[in-house]
């Protein structure tokens, strides 16, 4: 009672003392404007001057949030909901454009919205490349962020067949940014945060609306062992929350074979028990290795209720007390730390748009339970193996986490654009040679070939032909010559022939020249009537 006492009139006195301190700051500042030769001294002055005199006599806690994901995961949606801002482009579904490394900041408030709690800085890797990835030791510099940094990794579920590789990504880059320069008070520092995160896990309860029973204080002192497979990674104990965004389109309605509304491309085919057991399999398997990591896991929405819960995590994480000494516990000297964000949400397995499993309350038999026929352990054995590989240790084995768990969820991504073949064409002249060797030796293929092969004197003109005629029909000097002997045969009959003939050639006749319709019929000198002569002679010209 006497303390009770004791702390009260203390506390007033401290009030006391801030209010006559506030009081002498603005007699001060007023007695000034009241001797400055400017009459009208500008309002903003004034409280800058009451502010920066109390401003000393409390500082506030700075935290940061580093966000990792590909491109197109929702890192915006999430950077919004912590520092509880709207989007830059208004929450449109565009395509944005990523910077080399994103940086928002805000104040986090306490619920009166009066007073400064903390300054929450979020900065977000748009990709694994390591031309982004080398820049977050310049701005986060481990020795000095470690303490005051937790990590969120995103997943998209409209890809989740590619859950485990960037879960590996990601995971392997941390172990690699905490280690830093190496140096040794770096390594001072990863241990005594992976006390204090071990601790964080070991003392983790679960909220309960009931009224704590009065062993609970007994027990507090009592520290259990972590169970199997729980944070066996993570050597710097950094806080880790695994983010599942888009929850909402798990459950997508629509058979799609191939990319559409909700992304699952072929899997959503498989809705039903089967699909409902994948995305439990799936589940249990980011489970496990959160478990290995001591890291928790969480799917998010659109609904600002989820967005909401994983703020208040993500606050409640940052501000995890250091371990107790062991010593204080237990002689119950040394009372517990409060953490001034407290995390009073149960954890959730069976909501699948809103998964909440704290980092703490997991574990293999909880993980079994879900789905019969899980193997939490052979699933943490395959994930060293990766490792293994990795490093370089081991070759890779068919028996892995990747393989198994592509078996489970096979790659419906779009695939690469596969090009055809080049195309070498033939040279132009050893395309010609070929085709004049193969010419040369089959006659039948050579086009000249009708121009030198005999023509049967008994077959008739071809109809048509064009080009020399045989030597059976008249070319040109056989009609000649018809006509001279014609000429010179003499007789009323042969000269009306000729004339005849040689008005039907147009030989010695000008174009406009009159020809005599009457044709006879007396024979030529060849056995061939006028008539045929004429008709061969219209075929020639």
């Amino acid at each position: 009672m006497l303390w009770h006492c004791s702390h009260d009139e203390r506390c007033g006195r401290e009030r006391e003392t801030d209010r006559d301190r506030l009081t002498q700051a603005l007699n001060s500042v007023m007695n000034q404007d009241s001797r400055s030769s400017s009459p009208e001294a500008p309002p903003q002055d004034l409280w800058s001057s009451i502010l920066n005199s109390v401003s000393s006599s409390r500082s506030i806690p700075s935290k940061n949030i580093l966000i990792l994901g590909q491109p197109s995961t929702g890192k915006t949606t999430l950077t919004s909901a912590l520092l509880q801002k709207l989007p830059a482009d208004g929450g449109k579904d565009e395509p944005r454009t990523d910077f080399a490394l994103g940086y928002d900041w805000a104040d986090v408030r306490d619920e009166g919205e009066e007073d400064i709690l903390a300054r929450l800085s979020v900065y977000t890797v748009p990709s694994s490349a390591p031309s982004y990835t080398s820049l977050v030791s310049h701005f986060l510099s481990p020795q000095s962020a470690l303490p005051h940094t937790a990590i969120v990794v995103v997943l998209d579920w409209t890809r989740p067949w590619t859950f485990l590789e960037e879960l590996q990504t990601w995971l392997a880059w941390i172990e690699h940014w905490v280690q830093g320069n190496g140096e040794r008070e770096l390594q001072v520092i990863c241990e005594e945060h992976r006390e204090r995160w071990q601790a964080h896990l070991q003392h983790y309860t679960e909220p309960s609306a009931e009224p704590l029973p009065a062993s609970s204080s007994t027990l507090q002192g009592t520290i259990l062992p972590l169970g199997p497979g729980t944070f066996t990674h993570n050597t710097a104990g950094v806080p880790i929350i695994i983010v599942c965004t888009k929850a909402d389109l798990i459950d997508d309605n629509n058979d799609l074979v191939g990319p559409g509304a909700s992304g699952m491309g072929g899997m959503v085919k498989g809705k039903g028990d089967e699909w409902e057991e994948r995305t439990d399999g799936i589940m249990q398997i980011l489970r496990a290795v959160c478990l290995k990591y001591g890291a928790a896991l969480f799917y998010t929405t659109t609904q600002p209720t989820t967005l909401n819960v994983l703020r208040q995590y993500a606050l409640h994480v940052l501000f995890v007390p250091p371990a107790p000494a062991s010593d204080g516990l237990l002689d119950g000297t040394t009372a517990p730390a409060r953490n001034p964000f407290p995390f009073l949400h149960k954890p959730n397995t069976l909501d699948r748009d809103r998964i909440v499993v704290p980092a703490g309350w997991d574990s293999w038999g909880k993980i079994a339970v879900l789905r019969d026929g899980f193997d939490a352990k052979a699933w943490g054995e395959a994930w060293e193996r990766d490792l293994s590989f990795e490093a370089g240790a081991d070759d890779e084995s068919e028996t892995g986490a990747r393989k198994l768990y592509a078996a489970l969820v096979p790659d419906q991504g779009p695939k690469p654009n596969s090009l055809l073949p080049l195309n070498n064409p033939t040279p132009e002249q050893a395309f010609l040679a070929k085709n004049y060797d193969e010419n040369a030796r089959r006659a039948d293929r050579d086009p000249r070939g009708i121009f030198r092969s005999p023509v049967d004197p008994s077959a008739p003109p071809a109809a048509g032909l064009v080009g020399p005629l045989g030597s059976s029909s008249f070319s040109l000097p056989t009609v000649e010559r018809a006509l001279a002997e014609m000429e010179g045969g003499g007789g009323s009959g042969g000269g009306s022939g000729a004339a005849t003939l040689s008005a039907g050639v147009g030989l010695g006749r000008r174009s406009g020249a009159p020809t005599s319709p009457i044709m006879g019929s007396a024979p030529s000198p060849t056995g061939q009537t006028q008539h045929e002569v004429l008709q061969i002679s219209s075929r020639v010209y």
